[in-house]
This record gives structure tokens, sequence and C-alpha cells, in this order.
């Protein structure tokens, strides 16, 4: 073992009695059993306790236990010693002290601190000149509470010993890649000596630069070979683009392209398109001087204006994240920040939202030692601990609290005020929620609205028994479906979760100034100087709510009335009201060339919304019901084959079309999905299935596959009692359903297809049960199961009166790249949470979110 030499050969803590070998060793013989020694894939949590954010930096330290390798807070290792009758822990403490002044004033110069051996994920600069460190290991037996200090080499078993060692020497489980390492480890290209430079006169300017391809402004490549300025892929460095750099190799085969923005006397980011991998370019000044930049003279920024240029002008980075203005830092309960992990705003916003609802308080926080004493032996792998966690975080105060008297008066002396807020750091809950999704997963920015979705999915299948704090945002949505030709109506209901409101372009109040906006800037660009200040188009928010309930026109509409296809529209109105009510501003759309936008766009947001005029009224009197009759179900001859093709093997998907979608910012999931329903008919089509699917909950969950396995098979032959078409049933998970959703909504409507589709959506609560459709499938009396009443969808419906309590805005081009940020109205102020900063707001950006939280005042 590398570290032993190190950490053992340390002197022994002095505060411990001493003992002789064999008294230490007879203490450890009836637990040898359980201490185990870390083996490949075990996960060594010694950074965070499961319960709780407690740490080796906190007061009472952290408590390993030596077999299951999971970390307690000293408020939390009873319950586990308690439940698993694990006796050994190891017990880490780092200490931390202010240095030792020298005669002048100043602290003693630096040295190597050999008294730090624990690889902890912490924010502490070890080579701060104010304060030393020192790391404490011991083991600690309960129930009696003996320490044996370490080191303590020579009287602890070798297995012990191992064992000790193993955990202090192991990487955090979360911790993929030493980011100080990285940077010295880049190979030198191998196109970077004989690269080819056209002499095409290009010239790159100091400033103003787009894509060539499209608007982009940021994250633009410069390549190397014919200079072209493009957008790069939004994966390369966790920022946005439409990957036209990424296309233009493809086309010309150029390798080599540096971010512009990044470019110094010391270097810049270059990128190996052949090679796949950030590189190095030993002659990066010549190539770069080709196109008239001079490294010598050049200061990294995003957009490549130095600072003597740039004009001031007021973006919603600045306005959202309210700079310029003196934000007092809050603390205390409910005051609490998350860090950021590398792109997880968009998690951090939606949870301090989420709870700053009563409901997920009680839910979770209220039972807490409920939750926590009924925990699964790993508490780190289970939904509802892991909210409780986080949930106690932000509401307790406890890792909120603002600095002593004497901390200000030393900043204010030394006139440079060091940032006292922490947070608290969100990775095993992301780590356990984000589990066996490829896109919360990654350390890549996504929509906070689809992550809104997906924890409510998390809530829904991991209720309390039966309280589901969800339920509060749980409304039905009345759809009245009218055939032009016969004016015969049909009304269906379906479950939502958020209000999706269009931004209503035409309806700026500000049309005259977006014009000469446009004009200046495009003048502006022409001649290369600086832009005009930004116009922000002005859209009244009673345009956005007449907008949602326009009707609107349904594609391919079958009319029960003529059985043939007819020209229908479609209304919506709220059957029922929800406690909480999410507003959701649809600001991302697609160009004529697939291209995302966003609308820059200031919506004037009530702080009382009124939308009972939405109520949903039923069939009125003079309407005739459209029969209920399917349409009919066209199987040709070779049904079985076309629908086998259709449903292709997951492992012929093409991945050149799943990642052509991926690169216009679509989920990586969702791409999958579109391509392998489309049955691998090109990028055009999938798209098409993308546009139409991309607004349901699951749009970016997993490829789940339907399957013709054995069960299906069986039930085909068996020529069971009510037992639905092979081939309506193939049809129905064509659409993305669950087999043994479709299964259901079959038997529960007579094997209509038509019908069993509203049952879908009118039911989905529905939760897969496998074992209960094979039951099914091979029970004669199935029938009788299927006769039962499904219970109703839960809501809790009232007044449509509604009060904003708090908003989620997003910053940049792209849901995929950006950042987020939350205001919260408590006690009657507004509060931002960016982060792990909670500060007092001055100037809450109301009129520009993207996520909006209203509260049902009581009628």
């Amino acid at each position: 073992m590398q570290r032993r030499g190190a950490l053992f050969g340390m002197p022994g803590g002095s505060g411990n009695r001493k003992m002789a070998a064999g008294d230490i060793g007879e203490l450890l013989v009836p637990h040898m059993p359980t201490i185990r020694v870390p083996r490949s894939g075990d996960r060594v949590y010694k950074n965070e306790c499961a319960f709780s954010y407690d740490s080796p930096n906190s007061e009472g330290g952290l408590y390993v236990c030596m077999n299951t390798f999971l970390a307690f807070g000293r408020e939390h290792v009873e319950r586990h010693f308690r439940k698993t009758g694990q006796s050994v822990y190891m017990y880490l403490k780092r200490h931390v002290r202010e240095k030792v002044r020298g005669a002048s004033g100043g602290a003693l110069p630096k040295r190597r601190n050999s008294k730090i051996f624990l690889d902890l994920d912490t924010d502490d600069d070890l080579n701060s000149d104010d304060f030393e460190y020192e790391d404490e290991a011991k083991l600690v037996i309960f129930p009696d509470h003996y320490e044996i200090a370490l080191p303590n080499i020579e009287e602890l078993p070798a297995l012990v010993t191992i064992a000790c060692d193993a955990v202090l020497s192991s990487k955090s489980p979360y911790r993929k890649q030493d980011p100080d390492t990285w940077e010295n480890e880049l190979p030198v290209s191998k196109y970077a000596n004989n690269l080819t430079q056209l002499d095409n006169g290009v010239r790159i300017p100091p400033s103003g630069w787009k894509c060539a391809r499209c608007d982009l402004r940021e994250n633009l490549w410069l390549n190397l070979t014919d200079g072209s300025v493009l957008c790069g892929k939004w994966f390369f460095d966790s920022s946005g683009g439409n990957g036209h750099a990424l296309e233009h190799y493809r086309d010309l085969g150029y390798p080599l392209a540096v971010k512009l923005g990044t470019i110094t006397p010391d270097g810049a980011d270059v990128y190996s398109f052949q090679e796949e991998e950030p590189v190095l370019d030993p002659h990066l000044a010549k190539h770069l001087a080709h196109f008239g930049i001079d490294m010598l003279h050049m200061h990294g920024t995003e957009n490549g204006l130095q600072d003597n240029d740039s004009k001031p002008r007021i973006s919603e980075w600045e306005v959202i994240q309210e700079t310029g203005t003196k934000l007092k830092p809050m603390y205390g309960p409910g005051y609490t920040g998350l860090k950021n992990l590398g792109n997880s705003c968009y998690l951090s916003s939606v949870m301090q939202a989420i709870f700053s609802i009563p409901e997920f308080q009680r839910a979770y926080v209220g039972n807490l030692p409920r939750i926590f004493d009924y925990s699964p032996l790993d508490p780190t792998q289970d939904f509802n601990t892991q909210m409780t966690k986080l949930g106690h975080g932000l509401l307790s105060g406890q890792y909120s609290k603002p600095p002593m008297k004497s901390e200000l008066i030393e900043q204010v002396m030394k006139e440079e005020p060091k940032p006292q807020q922490n947070g608290i750091s969100p990775r095993m809950f992301k780590a356990f929620v984000s589990r066996s999704h490829p896109e919360f997963s990654s350390n890549r920015q996504q929509d906070a609205q689809e992550f809104f979705l997906h924890l409510v999915n998390l809530v829904e299948r991991n209720r309390i028994g039966s309280e589901n704090p969800s339920d509060v945002f749980r409304f039905l949505v009345e759809e009245r479906i009218q055939c032009c030709q016969t004016r015969k109506v049909r009304y269906t209901e379906r479950v939502d979760y958020l209000m999706q409101l269009p931004v209503a372009m035409e309806a700026a109040t500000n049309k005259d100034e977006l014009i000469a906006y446009e004009l200046t800037r495009r003048e502006a660009e022409a001649n290369r100087r600086s832009l005009p200040e930004l116009v922000r188009a002005k859209i009244p928010f009673s345009a956005c709510l007449q907008a949602f309930s326009e009707p609107e026109n349904v594609d391919d509409f079958w009319s029960s009335a003529l059985q043939a296809k007819s020209a229908g529209v479609k209304t919506s109105r709220f059957a029922s009201f929800p406690e909480y009510l999410v507003v959701q501003i649809k600001k991302f759309t697609f160009g004529l060339d697939w291209v995302p936008k966003k609308f820059d766009v200031s919506i004037d947001m009530p702080d009382l919304l009124d939308i009972n005029h939405l109520r949903a009224r039923g069939l009125q009197p003079g309407e005739e019901e459209l029969p209920d009759i399917s349409p009919p179900v066209v199987i040709p001859d070779d049904s079985k084959d076309r629908l086998m093709n259709q449903l292709i093997d997951p492992s012929d998907i093409d991945e050149s079309s799943v990642m052509q979608l991926a690169e216009m910012g679509f989920p990586l999931e969702a791409c999958r999905k579109a391509v392998y329903f489309t049955g691998n008919m090109g990028a055009e089509v999938a798209f098409n299935w993308i546009i139409v699917h991309m607004e349901e909950p699951d749009f970016a969950e997993p490829l789940t596959m339907p399957g013709y396995g054995g069960a299906a098979s069986a039930g085909a032959s068996a020529g069971l009692d009510n037992q639905p078409p092979e081939e309506t049933v193939a049809l129905i998970t064509s659409m993305g359903f669950h087999r043994n959703q479709a299964l259901q909504a079959l038997r529960a409507t007579n094997s209509n297809l038509e019908r069993a589709l509203d049952w879908i959506f009118s039911h989905p609560e529905f939760e897969e049960d496998s074992d209960f459709v094979i039951e099914m499938e091979n029970n004669a009396n199935a029938n009788i199961i299927s006769e039962a009443k499904p219970e109703g969808p839960r809501v809790k419906d009232g007044s449509g009166m509604y009060e904003l309590f708090a908003f989620i805005s997003h910053m940049g081009t792209s849901t995929m790249s950006g950042h987020y940020v939350c205001h919260i109205k408590k006690e009657g102020r507004w509060v931002i949470y960016n982060d792990h900063k909670v500060c007092a707001s001055e100037r809450p950006p109301k009129d520009l979110g993207y996520m909006y939280f209203y509260r049902r005042i009581p009628s």
C-alpha cells in the first residue's frame, strides 16, 4: 500500500490511552469477522453522511462503517449501529486552525503539510495563507465508544491495518477525474506540425464573432485550416451550440479548431475533430497569426470584447442575477444554498422551489424520524431518505449560519471579505435521482421543466403510504374536439402537472422599437462596431393566456360521425384546478433550419392570477357527441413482419440519426426513442416524431423496449377470454406505451383501440406490474379482474385564484446550456437562490422567468 508508510509512520494521537498490542488484539477479536477490506466496485463514503451533510469538516466529524463503508455523522451513527449491529467505525476529522503569525504579523512561510492525508472532496483551500489543516483518524468501537488512535500499525492486526489503509486511500464514489491533472495530460496533436492552412485572405476581427451558419455568439470555434468561425457541440465544454464546427469538419476534413475567447499569451483551448479529444498545438501562435491574431496581445473573454471596448448592455444574465446591486446574504432555516456540481443549477432551482411548499416539507422533513428509522440498509439508494436528507439540509438552518462578529471585523480590517455561504452539496441526491437516466446523470445542462416532471414521477413511484405530496400539482384537463364538418363533439380528460403557455410574439407592444433595434444591430455587425443596447420584446400576459385558450387544429383527425378523416379543432380547459399551479413559458422553439431558438422576451407575469374563466363546463345543451366508434385498424397481410420491422432491435438503431438530433439540443434518450419508433427512417422522420411527443412527461425518459417475448406468445396461442388482439397491442406499444399498460387498457375497453388510448391518458398513475399482468395472461377469468372499476385520478380541486410565490429563470440560448436561478417569496420578501448564494432580492425579474409557481388563494 503506497499510503501506509506515510500514514502509519505519523506519530500517534496524544489524547488516547496507550495499550499493549495484545489488549487491542483481544478487543478487536469479536469484531474481526465484520471488518472488510474494500474491494473493487465498493463505494466508500468518507466525505458525507448518508442522512445529513456532516463531513470530516463538521464539528462532530464522520464515522465510516468498516463493513458497509457508509458514513454517518455523530447524530446518526448510533442509528446505524442499532439497526445493523456493526460495531467498528473509522472516525475521520479535519481540524482547521488559524496559522501562527510571524514576528512581522504575517503568516509563517508555507511548507508541505504532512498532517493532511484524507482524500476528500472539499472546497477548502489547503494552501490558504490564514489557516492550516490537520487530519485525524481513529477506530471507534460501539457501544462503549472505545477509541483506537491511528496510526497504530504495530498493535493492530494485519487485516485491520490493510482495511484502514484502503479506506483512507479510496477515491470518492462520485469522482470521475482529477481536474488538476487533466490539463497536464493533454496530448500533442499529430496534425499540429504539418497543418495545412489555406491562403484565402481570411482575417479574424478582435470582437463581434458569430457562427457562420447560425446566429450564436457563444461557444465559437475557429477552424485553423480555413478560418471558419462556427459553433461547437453542447458537450465540448458544457456550453451550448448547434454542432456546426463538427459538421464543417465532416464536410471538409479540416481537423483542428481553437475556441475563441480562450486565447491568451499562455495558450488556448484546441480541439482535434479527427482525434476526438482536446489537444495541444505547439505551433498555435503561428497558426493564429495566419488569420491576423496576435496571441501575445489576446485576453480570454467569451465574446472577445476587451474591457475598454465593452459597451454597458443590460443582458438577461445581469438582470436575472441582479448584478450591480448590493445583495444582502440571508442565513438560517430555509435560506441554505446548494453548491453547483457543474451544470447542476437546474436541479438546485427546482428543489429550492419544491421545498418551499408546506406539503413537501411535511411529507419528508416532518416524517424525518420515521423515514430515517425505517430506511433500508443502504440509505444512499433510497429516494425518500435522500429527499428527507435534502429537505432537512435546506430547511434546518444547520448549514446556513451567519459569520461571527469577530470574523466580520477581521474581514473589514483586511478589506478582503470572503464569502461565508458555502451551502450544501447535493451530490448524493443527484447521483440517486439521475441514475439510469443518461441525461440527468451527465454533467451537461438540462431543462428544469423536464427535471421537474422527472421528480414528480419519482415522488409518485415512491409515495409514503397514502401520502403523496405531488398531488398538489395534479389537475385534470378537459379536451374538447369538434368535427368541423358535422359539428359533433367529443370530451375527454387527461392528467397534467403544469400549464404550458405559448409566447404570443405577434402581440408585442413595442414592435417599432424592435424593428429599429434589428436594423441597428445588423448595421453594427456589417461595420464591425459594438452592438446596440438590447431591446427585448414586451408581451402582455393576457395575450399568452388568450393564445393558450384558443382552438387549435387537429392534424389527421378521424371523425367517427363520418367514418373518415376530417378537419377537427381542439380546445383545452381545466376540469380541476390544482392546489399549486406550475406555469411554464414556452420560450424555446425551432427555426426552419431545425436550429433551437429562445424567445428573449419580457412578460408581465401577474402576482395574482385568476383563471376561473378557464374552468371546463362539459357537454353543453345543444351539443351532440361523436359516436363511440373506433377507427378501422388497417393491418396488411404481412402485419406481423412489418410490426417486427418497425420495432427494430435496439442494437440496430441508426446512431448517426440519433446524433444528428442530439446535436440540435434534444435529450439523447428522446432521440433514441424517436429513431426507434420511426423504424430507422432517418433524422427528418424522427424529428417529426419528436415535435409531436416533446411535451409528454416521459419525453426524456430512457427507452423501454416493447417485446414479443414469451408472455405475449403464450397469451396469443392460449386463446384466453378477453385476450386483446396482438396486432392492436403492437400498435399501442409502437406509440411508446408499455406493453402491460396496453394490455390493461384494451381489457378495460373490450379491445376498442380509441377508447383504450383515452383510458391510458386518463390513468397516468398506472404502475407496471409484470407479475400481475403475467397472472392475468394465464388466467382464463382475467376479464373478471378487468371489470373492477379503476381508482380515479387524485386531484385537489378548488378555486382558480392564485398568488405567485416562486419562479425559476433561465439565462442562455438553449436549455442545454446557460444557467438557472430561483426566486422565492418568503416572509413577505423575495429571496434569490443562485446556487450556494442566498440573498435578499432587490429587483426580482418576474418578467424574465421560465417556470412560475403559484399557490391557490382560499376562496
